[in-house]
C-alpha cells in the first residue's frame, strides 16, 4: 500500500511540474510574439485647445493611442500642454551581437518602447511618462495577471537600461534616446513610428473630412 501511494505522489508530483513547466513555455512564447515585433506604431489626435486665462495660453490636448505588437490599440491616454510643439521620447536597448547571432530567445533581439511626452518651455516645460519604469512596457504586456517570469524579466530589463554595471554584465550593446517633436494642432492624425534600428520618426496627413467634428474612438484590443 505505502508503494502505491508513493507511487500516486510521485504521480501528483509530476503533473504539478508538467503544468508548469506548460505554463512557463506558454508565457515565453507570448513574450517572444510581443518582441520579435519590427517596429513600435502609435497615434495622436488633438482633441481639444482651450484658452487658459491665467497662463494667457493655448492648452493642447493631446489623445494618444499606442498599439501592441498584432495591431490592436492599447487604452488610450491623455496628455494636455501649454502649448503645441511637443516631443516624444522613445527607448531602444540592443543586445551584444553574439546573443543575436546565437539566436538567444529574449536577448536575440531589441527592445523598443514609447517613453515619455513633453514640452520644452523653461520653467514651464512639462513631463509625462508613457511607460513608468519598471512596469512591463504598452504593448509588450501579456493579457491578464502577469507571471512571476514576466515581471522578473522587465524589472531585470529597467535595472540595466540605466545601470553601466548591470548593462554590461546583461550582455546590453546599447541604449539610444530619441526625442523628435512636431507641432500638432487639430485636423490632423499623426503617426509616430519606432523602428527596430532606433529610428523614431512622426507622419502626419489630414483626417478624412467625415471624421471632422466627430468625437474619435479608438478600438480596444478584445483580450485586455
Amino acid at each position: 500500500m505505502s508503494r502505491f501511494l508513493f507511487f500516486v505522489f510521485c504521480l501528483i508530483i509530476v503533473g504539478f511540474w508538467l503544468v508548469w513547466r506548460f505554463n512557463q513555455e506558454h508565457v515565453y512564447q507570448q513574450m517572444l510574439d510581443r518582441l520579435q515585433a519590427e517596429s513600435r506604431a502609435a497615434q495622436v489626435l488633438v482633441t481639444a485647445v482651450n484658452y487658459d486665462e491665467k497662463l494667457h495660453r493655448n492648452m493642447t490636448t493631446i489623445k494618444f493611442v499606442e498599439q501592441d505588437s498584432t495591431g490592436y490599440a492599447l487604452p488610450p491616454k491623455y496628455f494636455t500642454f501649454s502649448g503645441n510643439l511637443i516631443q516624444f521620447q522613445s527607448l531602444v536597448v540592443r543586445f551584444e551581437d553574439k546573443f543575436v547571432a546565437a539566436g538567444d530567445r529574449f536577448k536575440g533581439r531589441s527592445v523598443y518602447l514609447f517613453w515619455k511626452v513633453f514640452m520644452l518651455d523653461g520653467p514651464l516645460t512639462q513631463e509625462f511618462p508613457i511607460t513608468q519604469v519598471s512596469e512591463i512596457p504598452g504593448g509588450y504586456k501579456i493579457p491578464g495577471k502577469a507571471s512571476g517570469f514576466e515581471n522578473r524579466f522587465w524589472r531585470n530589463f529597467w535595472r540595466f537600461a540605466f545601470d553601466e554595471a548591470k548593462a554590461k554584465n546583461a550582455g546590453v550593446k546599447s541604449v539610444q534616446i530619441e526625442a523628435p517633436g512636431a507641432v500638432f494642432i487639430p485636423g490632423y492624425l499623426y503617426t509616430i513610428h519606432i523602428e527596430h534600428d532606433g529610428g523614431l520618426r512622426i507622419d502626419a496627413k489630414p483626417v478624412e473630412p467625415i471624421l471632422r467634428g466627430e468625437k474619435i474612438l479608438s478600438g480596444v484590443n478584445p483580450t485586455l
